[in-house]
């Protein structure tokens, strides 16, 4: 091997170190931004952290007897449940900004049709999950709650913990968020090639049967809250296959439409 071999070959290494280091700092430097506006968000709003939680408990004390409240088993509980659902209001205000920064820092590499199907994937991926949260909350919640306390035997006296709550009221958020991603999901396995149209509609059947059990197992044993979690994900799913073929029209690559019209 030559010395021009040798020298060429370690700045081709140089160079993808080079590469590497700086793809390091460019990430650091956008989760450091988008830290930053949630910590900034979350200071803004931790004067307000009580109520925060109170309006977070409201479907539940709606739900309660008159003069009724919830209770904390826990020393640090009534100061520590507040400030975490802070922290995640202020995720969800910020969101815009952190998705920015991961828009910015993935978008440098990707090719122009890959532009046209990330940017509505994130958008939409964001408005849905949000969109199911806000369902569970104003709809769901008041249904569950009132079955609960109406359920319960005369002789005991419903009063929730509220780090309890809080555990459950997180796990039916991400349940009724997760369930409104369905069509994006579609959209992707369609786009990706994973799975053809065809296939996803002759399964639909088993996506029936398999909202009511996922919906079973994730709500209370009620059928008005399992209704509430199945049927929308159902729609969900057949608004997926009908977007799909727009969506994966919109974003095919040159080589690809070039390759239909042969």
């Amino acid at each position: 091997m030559t010395e021009e071999q040798k020298t060429s070959g370690f700045e081709k290494t140089g160079g993808v170190e080079e590469t590497f280091i700086s793809h390091l700092v460019e990430l650091r430097n956008r989760i450091m931004k988008a830290s930053i506006a949630v910590i900034v968000v979350f200071l803004c709003l931790m004067p307000w952290a009580a109520h925060i939680y109170d309006l977070l408990a409201a479907p539940m004390l709606a739900a309660l007897p008159v003069g009724a409240k919830m209770i904390a088993t826990g020393v640090i509980t009534p100061f520590l449940i507040p400030v975490k659902v802070t922290l995640l209001l202020a995720f969800v205000i910020a969101l815009p900004w952190v998705l920015y920064q991961l828009w910015a820092f993935i978008a440098p590499g990707l090719y122009a049709h890959e532009k046209k199907l990330i940017a509505p994937l994130v958008i939409s991926s964001s408005v849905l999950f949000i969109a199911g949260v806000a369902f569970c909350y104003y709809l769901v919640f008041g249904v569950i709650f009132h079955f609960i306390n109406n359920f319960a035997p005369k002789s005991v006296s419903v009063a929730p913990d509220i780090d309890s709550y809080f555990d459950f009221v997180m796990t039916m958020f991400i349940a009724f968020g997760m369930t409104f991603e369905v069509p994006i999901v579609v959209i992707v396995l369609v786009r990706m090639g994973l799975v053809s149209l065809e296939k996803l509609k002759s399964i639909r059947p088993y996506v029936i049967v398999g909202a009511f059990v996922v919906a079973a197992v994730v709500t209370p044993p009620d059928i008005m809250s399992q209704l509430l979690l199945a049927v929308p994900l159902c729609l969900l799913y057949e608004v997926g296959l009908l977007v799909a073929p727009l969506f994966v029209k919109a974003t095919q690559a040159p080589a690809e439409e070039s390759e239909k019209t042969i």
